[in-house]
């Protein structure tokens, strides 16, 4: 089973999602969100090493949140719909695939440091 974090916004003191999956393997970050027919409120898949992404037969728009090695966010995108492509995130390594309303939500922007938080220590 993939390790679960909660994803929180050190930097505005909120939290991004509750119960993260956390996609580390060629396998799991390869199907990310594929074959799903949406993220429930407050999840979301971190995929690691994806500096870009692409909404190819997705079913469901997501925001997107790209982060560098330290969790500093590089790129904020709201309301990715299917069947795009984000190319290039300058400085980005990872990403975080939300629920639409995420980033306004949690009122993410460029520049904030996140944190990963076991959900056991919570």
């Amino acid at each position: 089973m993939a390790r679960r974090v909660r994803i929180e916004n050190h930097t505005r003191g909120t939290t991004i999602a509750d119960k993260a999956r956390i996609a580390r393997t060629l396998r799991d970050r390869t199907v990310g969100l594929l074959g799903t027919s949406g993220l429930e409120p407050a999840s979301g898949l971190l995929i690691e090493r994806a500096p870009s992404i692409h909404m190819f037969f997705m079913r469901f728009a997501i925001d997107v949140i790209f982060v560098d090695a330290a969790l500093h966010v590089t790129r904020v995108v709201e309301g990715l719909r299917p069947w795009r492509v984000v190319w290039s995130a300058r400085g980005g390594r990872d990403c975080v695939e939300l629920p639409v309303g995420a980033i306004a939500s949690s009122q993410t922007q460029v520049g904030d440091e996140l944190a990963l938080v076991d959900p056991d220590e919570c």
